[in-house]
């Protein structure tokens, strides 16, 4: 059996939110099988409690259930922390898919799918969070080599030069960083760096990201770093 994990460590705990009992049984076997250990949550409060008793590896989440949405649950963990999240979202349901990616959710896999398909997907999403940090003296980071991240993140560098960046600059860049091929909502940026202080919505954000641009182009004029994506939000480039 192909597994994630080496003999002494445990392995990955996966979280299924899914209502129905075929589609679980399926894909808890699938996990299982791959030596994947899943929690099985039938509603959104369970998964909320779960969630609340234990740290998960990895979030399986389906939209639509009895008590509310996966999505709701994907707003919550994204708010706290970079928690992977694939969504299952019903044929046809762009919306779902769109608003998924909007609120920090790392991928999707559309309903009916393939056992196959969705382990690999999962293992792909592990894989990537299990990956080593970068150094505090690496020459760049994974899909974002021109920067360097430095004194256990309380400093950045852009090709070398050290940015003179405000709290809340060096929050949003942070976390872009933490995830630099992902597409970051607007509230989830302002969920993360702002927390509970945060007064004011997405033109907040949008202030911020646009200092932090202008800082970026006086080290690379000919450089465009952060990436807007219309009605979503922001990544790097």
């Amino acid at each position: 059996m192909d597994s994630l994990q080496g003999h002494s460590v445990p392995p990955p705990r996966i979280l299924l939110l899914e209502d129905d009992p075929a589609i679980a049984r399926t894909v808890i076997y699938a996990l299982e099988r791959s030596g994947l250990q899943v929690t099985h949550c039938l509603l959104v409060r369970d998964a909320l409690q779960q969630l609340a008793l234990r740290p998960h590896d990895l979030l399986v989440l389906d939209v639509g259930l009895p008590d509310g949405s996966g999505l709701d649950v994907c707003r919550q963990v994204r708010a706290q922390g970079a928690t992977p999240v694939l969504m299952l979202s019903a044929h046809g349901e762009e919306i779902d898919r769109v608003l998924g990616l909007e609120l920090g959710a790392d991928d999707y896999v559309t309903k009916p799918f393939s056992p196959r398909e969705l382990v690999a997907r999962v293992r792909a999403l592990l894989r990537r969070a299990q990956a080593p940090a970068a150094e505090p003296s690496s020459p760049g980071l994974e899909g974002a080599p021109d920067f360097t991240i430095e004194a256990e993140g309380s400093r950045i560098r852009f090709r070398g030069q050290l940015l003179d960046l405000t709290r809340r600059e060096l929050g949003l860049l942070r976390r872009l960083l933490a995830a630099p091929q992902r597409i970051h909502s607007r509230e989830c940026l302002l969920d993360a760096v702002w927390g509970q202080e945060a007064d004011s919505g997405d033109r907040t954000v949008d202030t911020h990201i646009k200092t932090l641009r202008a800082k970026l182009r006086v080290v690379a004029p000919d450089s465009e770093a952060i990436r807007t994506h219309r009605g979503l939000g922001y990544s790097l480039c």
